[in-house]
């Protein structure tokens, strides 16, 4: 049996939400802007990290392979994204942002003030003390 959260868990996690909630809102006002939709800005934010076959697009953004097929062909056909060979297996095809792609989520990125003004008002202590509390919970290393 899962013992019961304590108030100040309760309290975090519905903080956490809210946090999300505001953050997917302002992304997907930020996308409307740029004529993208939300998948399709995350799609296109993704890929301007590196060019990545559908499939680990899909895994990375945790949805169906055919969903990703579909977004890439809409952000292609925009001229945002291109599929090019894999120098590593010709046989894969990697999607991968044009030039106007990499500008676009770029600005994405540059307009997403919702994260960045609360944070700017934090130390940097306490800053890098938010990230290594989130990484922990995430199971991820520390840098």
């Amino acid at each position: 049996m899962t013992p019961r959260a304590d108030p100040l868990t309760v309290e975090v996690v519905d903080l956490i939400g809210t946090v999300v909630a505001r953050y997917y809102e302002e992304y997907e006002q930020a996308a409307a802007e740029h004529s993208l939709t939300g998948a399709q800005a995350r799609v296109l934010s993704l890929l301007s990290l590196e060019p990545l076959p559908m499939r680990k697009v899909a895994q990375r953004l945790k949805c169906e392979p055919s969903n990703i097929t579909g977004i890439v062909d809409r952000l292609e056909s925009r001229g945002l994204v291109e599929r090019r060979p894999d120098p590593a297996d010709r046989r894969v095809k990697l999607a991968a942002p044009t030039e106007e792609g990499a500008h676009t989520a770029a600005a994405l990125r540059t307009s997403l003030d919702f994260a960045r003004e609360p944070l700017g008002r934090l130390t940097v202590a306490e800053r890098t003390l938010l990230k290594e509390l989130l990484q922990r919970m995430l199971g991820v290393a520390p840098e």
